[in-house]
């Protein structure tokens, strides 16, 4: 019988899960504002009290839910150390909206003779719209995440999931960990010993503040001494204000404009469904058991409300839920999170945050829950299922160095799609086989693992169904796709090098499938012994 005494709203441990969730939440909106106002020349005014304050929403709406779930769940299981959902902006499709939607359409705008500031404008609506369509693509697929779940095994959500962690969670923040490494290094191995180590501290101050504190004033003292890391500057002050994310018609005018990117845009509300059915196994196996299709109708209401009132990047639930269990986290981080992000895109002072606080501080608590989470997809899988989760882990690296490769100040674009379509004479070229399997790669993790699951159980038929399943979706770009932007397309639109390499992968699919269809036609080997089956 439950216990009938009240439940606290906050632990201790809730001080870790909230500086964690906020620095992971401050990081993404760092990296927003970089990429329009830094890269594609955005005017800051527009992303800091236009964009900024219903993306804030969005994360106060999301949070505020799973909290209530959490609490639910612990009145429902008598248990003290429910742990709740963290949510968060995602970071692979923040940074594609940032760099493929947003930054382009802004240019593009500007070619069309408009103004900077209504070129600005004009995206900005694209960027609500965008994430109208994402939200009612989540809410429509929301109702079929426990059917997904039960048919997928625990080894292909986890691997997929894992292989994201150590790839976007681990490698890609820990390089901008080390571009101040004093700074970067001091705070990562601090954070290390609380959280991993457990060591003790000399002062009663929760240990991801402490980490911060410290970095945060190394960084600061190295620079004003001369001796920091190159490029060292003070930001300039942001002012407080009070910016309300009213709701707002805006974005029916950019609703034509999501036209040519819904190939970027359903992928993208894709890949958030299939991400929320994983951290919801993730969950489950951490021992706190959410309805996936309740995880997944929260994230898509909170992406919803942050399109409706002026957001331009998605809510997700993000896969560190174990490693804010094991931070002592329990239901007030989720609360706090919420709060301190939603008022403060409102007040301005996230927008002050994410220039004031350095990367290298930033990042290294990303870098652990990347780690956690790599860790958890082995620990709570079937120990003979390990192959299949590592092997889902080999999608991941490639769309690291999609991200990488992609970047137009490492490799101008012409020079781009000169490697792409570049003819090696020794089958495709290396560009395009990389792009190609990193895009989709949380799918292709999942039908790969999946696949290699049913082997290893000796159910060699459902593993050529889940082949032919990677088979159609390859064909129309919801993995494989050969559009270097990771777009879906009809495959009989597809001309040249594009065409050959779709047809190719879906070719490589049914192959397989086929042989192990015949494969399976075998006797046992228990008759072939003349042993009972």
């Amino acid at each position: 019988m439950p216990p009938s005494h009240p439940r606290r709203w906050f632990v201790a441990g809730d001080l870790n899960g909230f500086f964690g969730l906020v620095v992971d939440n401050l990081s993404i909106l760092g990296f927003i504002a970089a990429a329009l106002v830094g890269i594609f020349g955005f005017p800051a005014e527009v992303v800091f009290a236009r964009m900024f304050p219903g993306t804030a929403l969005g994360v106060l709406v999301g949070n505020l839910i799973y909290t209530a779930m959490a609490r639910r769940l612990a009145a429902r299981s008598g248990r003290d150390d429910v742990t709740a959902m963290p949510l968060g902006l995602d970071a692979p499709t923040s940074i594609g909206m940032a760099l493929l939607v947003l930054g382009p359409a802004f240019v593009a705008y500007k070619a069309e003779g408009m103004d900077p500031q209504a070129a600005a404008l004009a995206t900005w609506k694209l960027g609500m719209a965008s994430l109208v369509v994402m939200g009612t693509l989540k809410l429509v697929l929301s109702f079929f995440g426990d059917a997904i779940t039960r048919a997928v095994p625990r080894a292909a959500l986890l691997g997929s999931i894992g292989g994201a962690a150590l790839a976007l969670l681990g490698f890609l923040p820990l390089i901008e960990t080390l571009r101040s490494p004093v700074v970067g290094f001091v705070t990562f191995g601090l954070l290390l010993y609380v959280l991993v180590a457990k060591g003790r501290l000399p002062v009663r101050l929760p240990g991801v503040l402490l980490a911060f504190i410290v970095g945060t004033a190394l960084y600061y003292g190295l620079g004003l001494a001369g001796v920091g890391a190159p490029g060292f500057k003070v930001p300039e002050p942001v002012p407080l204000r009070l910016t309300w994310p009213w709701p707002t018609l805006g974005f029916v005018d950019g609703l034509a404009d999501t036209v040519p990117y819904l190939p970027l845009l359903l992928p993208f509300g894709l890949l958030m469904v299939v991400g929320g059915i994983n951290v919801s196994e993730s969950a489950r196996a951490a021992g706190d058991d959410y309805r996936t299709r309740d995880v997944l109708l929260a994230e898509a209401v909170s992406t919803l409300v942050a399109g409706f009132c002026g957001g331009v990047a998605q809510t997700t639930p993000y896969i560190g839920q174990p490693a804010y269990k094991h931070m002592g986290a329990r239901q007030g981080y989720t609360l706090l999170t919420g709060l301190f992000i939603g008022l403060g895109g409102m007040l301005g002072y996230v927008s002050g945050l994410v220039q004031w606080l350095p990367v290298a501080v930033l990042a290294p608590i990303i870098v652990y829950v990347g780690m956690d989470i790599t860790l958890q997809a082995f620990h709570d899988s079937p120990r003979r299922h390990a192959p299949a989760v590592a092997l889902a882990f080999l999608p991941s690296i490639a769309y690291l160095l999609v991200i990488k490769l992609g970047n137009p100040a490492w490799i101008e674009p012409a020079r781009f799609a000169a490697l792409y379509n570049g003819v090696e004479g020794h089958g495709l070229p290396d560009l395009a086989t990389i792009v190609t399997l990193g895009n989709g790669f949380i799918i292709t993790a999942m039908i790969w693992s999946s696949a290699l699951v049913a082997m290893i159980e000796q159910r060699y038929r459902r593993a050529a169904l889940a082949l032919l399943v990677g088979a159609a979706l390859t064909l129309f770009g919801f993995i494989h796709s050969v559009d270097p932007r990771g777009g879906v397309y009809l495959p009989w639109t597809l001309q040249g090098l594009p065409r050959t390499i779709a047809w190719q992968f879906a070719g490589a699919y049914v192959a397989l499938a086929a042989l192990l269809t015949l494969l399976s036609l075998q006797r046992p080997a228990s008759a072939i012994d003349g042993r009972a089956p």
